[in-house]
């Protein structure tokens, strides 16, 4: 992929912890923060996904894509009954609703937290490469979750620009991702399939 759009991470940071939810919306995210010299440390923070089966399949798949390009992956803990807790009296939100941004501040918030814990200064996140997802409910969320922590700042950037949609596509056939149908709770599964 040629450099289409210049980026630059908050403060010239050359790594960042990169909250991912799945393969295919990390793939071109990642490929652009190396061609910039930026190394992500991808964050695997999505106790959303239902069914467990579903989280194991998006799990492997950026396992496959963070390996083959030497990158660490962290795969933080899958709870979702305690993400359930939390989304309680919001299950008939529609997406870009109100459960959509408590989920997004749910995961922000621990991937900022990790952030903190293990020497990192910035935290983006791929949430910003989906078309189906509100960018200023994402960039709500990670302010949300950076402010809880001085020594973090969240980077907003639109990920959707810059051919990186179209990259993506491409990356999607080459390694022959899975690439599912809904955003991965089971809330999402009734109104994306």
């Amino acid at each position: 992929m040629k450099k289409k759009f210049e980026i630059e991470a908050p403060g010239g940071a050359t790594k960042v912890l990169l909250h991912t939810c799945c393969a295919p919306c990390s793939s071109a995210i990642i490929e652009c923060l190396m061609q910039h010299g930026i190394t992500p440390t991808i964050f695997y923070c999505n106790p959303n996904i239902y069914p467990l089966e579903e989280y194991l399949i998006r799990k492997n798949e950026c396992t496959r894509y963070a390996t083959s390009l030497g990158l660490e992956i962290v795969d933080d803990d899958y709870d979702h009954e305690k993400w359930r807790c939390e989304m309680t009296g919001l299950e008939s939100e529609p997406e870009r609703g109100g459960r959509c941004l408590k989920c997004f501040k749910y995961r922000l918030l621990r991937t900022a937290q990790y952030a903190h814990e293990h020497g990192f200064s910035v935290i983006t996140t791929t949430l910003a490469s989906s078309r189906w997802k509100s960018l200023e409910q994402i960039e709500e969320a990670g302010n949300f979750a950076a402010s809880r922590y001085p020594d973090v700042t969240f980077w907003a950037q639109n990920w959707r620009k810059g051919g990186l949609s179209e990259r993506r596509l491409e990356i999607i056939k080459e390694y022959g991702f899975y690439n599912q149908k809904y955003c991965g709770c089971e809330f999402s599964m009734r109104t994306e399939n």
